[in-house]
């Protein structure tokens, strides 16, 4: 029975949108920010290579010359995308369609897609790539740095991400340039993003591959329709197919072969004239059958590994991950009265916090900060009587924590030439007088109220003992 083309033809309209070029083997081809994160698959030793010529290659933009937010507003086309897709291959389905094994894997997990998707929009509000360092040459120029590493990451292990191979990358990447902090703890959202951008790309393969062969399917079926009743005007079809000009792609060619083949004489022309166009093409139907394996194959495992992936960093230790990575936290571990590495992680990580506050309005780096604060507590350790003569004086100075949130920040804000913003000065100038400020703005809102209303009482009339038993009244609310 033939199926509703036009029907079929509407759900894959986005995907037909995106197909824009066909290469010199009919396959259908991408725009190059379509194409799947499929490059030349890495070794350890390789890997370690390319992290440095990256962070050697990578200019970043600083302060509000940052541009927009770009992650967003791609999360949502990835998902409205793979929405699309689920929705045509679980059709395909229940028309009882064959689909490739690219396929049923996307449709077997697309649970979990959807579940890294509310992931990924509960851990990046509006604004957070904006906060962190972009990049502003290469291909992903406006995106943040961290995105960038995790694309070129998951390109070189066709999306299979794991601990050993994450922290080889990174670490070797932070050999040439560090990464900040908040870096570091956003390497796990910029993975996910990049593992749905490559879930994405991949899925847009495979329905545009549906595609083809749902078309391939409605020509072999009305051919074999006619066949069935007037064979002699099966070219009659084949004409009509030819007018409308489907894409020989390698997904079409495949299904109509197959199809084809071993339906009687009356389909000999069809696959002679197929035969004969793929020949154009130089090469054979048994190529292009080879070549759609291959492309499925491809899929499927990037399709697996990208799901394994998304699986992974659920299960990864995200703290040891950071401690580990963070040239910060080496520094600080360098602490002079050496308390900092017995601390909590919730301790150590208020400092490392301090740190980046501090580096956020000085022209040092987040470690030079660091550094700044573990030789303030090695001068003191150092020169200090008190410190020397067993311990008699005051021993919190030579723990990096009395500079970094202690008495000692604003020797460490000088020394790291910071410029405090003007609501940081403003809060500075309210925690010195705390009191005075408190009550002195009580005063002056309940007397700017009580004024205004004695004023309107005044001027409609209100007598002296009026106003001044109200005026009592007012005072006492208004305060």
């Amino acid at each position: 029975m033939l199926f509703d083309l036009p029907r079929v033809k509407r759900r894959l309209k986005p995907f037909i949108r995106r197909r824009l070029s066909l290469d010199g083997n009919g396959e259908a081809t991408a725009p190059p920010d379509e194409q799947p994160l499929r490059d030349e698959l890495y070794s350890i030793d390789q890997l370690d290579r390319h992290a440095k010529t990256l962070a050697d290659w990578h200019e970043i933009t600083v302060g509000r010359s940052r541009g927009p937010d770009l992650l967003l507003p791609r999360l949502s086309s990835n998902e409205t995308l793979l929405r699309e897709a689920y929705g045509l291959v679980a059709d395909a389905v229940k028309r009882g369609r064959r689909i490739t094994p690219a396929a049923e894997w996307f449709l077997d997990n697309y649970h979990l897609i959807e579940d890294q998707i509310r992931t990924a929009r509960r851990h990046l509000p509006r604004g957070y790539s904006r906060e962190l360092p972009q990049l502003k040459n290469g291909p992903y120029a406006g995106y943040p740095r961290a995105y960038a590493i995790a694309l070129e990451l998951i390109s070189h292990v066709d999306g299979r991400v794991d601990a050993e191979r994450l922290q080889a990358f990174v670490a070797s990447y932070q050999s040439v340039t560090h990464l900040q902090l908040g870096e570091l703890w956003a390497i796990p959202i910029m993975l996910r993003l990049a593992l749905l951008e490559n879930l994405r790309r991949v899925v847009v393969r495979v329905a545009a591959g549906r595609r083809d062969r749902e078309q391939a399917a409605h020509w072999i079926d009305r051919m074999l329709e006619v066949a069935a009743k007037t064979p002699a005007e099966v070219v009659l079809v084949l004409a009509e197919m030819i007018r409308d000009d489907p894409p020989l792609t390698t997904a079409f060619i495949a299904e109509f072969a197959s199809r084809m083949q071993g339906q009687g004489a009356a389909l000999i022309f069809p696959i002679t004239w197929l035969e004969h166009r793929v020949a154009e093409q130089g090469q054979t139907v048994e190529t292009i059958f080879q070549q759609a394996s291959q492309n499925q194959a491809a899929d499927q495992v990037s399709i697996g590994n990208s799901i394994g992936s998304l699986r992974f960093l659920g299960a990864m230790e995200w703290r040891d991950f950071v401690e580990t990575m963070s040239g910060v936290e080496q520094i600080l571990r360098t602490d002079p009265a050496g308390v900092y590495a017995s601390m909590d992680f919730a301790t150590r990580d208020q400092y490392r916090h301090a740190v980046e506050q501090i580096a956020r309005h000085s022209p040092l780096a987040e470690d030079a900060v660091a550094q700044r604060a573990v030789e303030l507590a090695r001068d003191f350790a150092v020169s200090d009587v008190s410190v020397r003569n067993n311990g008699k004086g005051d021993h919190r100075k030579s723990h990096v924590g009395y500079f970094l949130v202690g008495p000692g920040r604003r020797a460490l804000e000088r020394a790291a030439d910071l410029r405090p913003s003007l609501g940081t000065s403003l809060r500075r100038f309210g925690c010195r007088f705390p009191l005075t400020i408190y009550s002195g703005s009580i005063v002056l809102v309940t007397a700017m109220v009580t004024g205004f209303v004695y004023w309107w009482m005044a001027d409609h009339g209100a007598g002296h003992w009026s106003l001044a038993i109200f005026g009592i009244l007012v005072f006492a609310c208004a305060s």
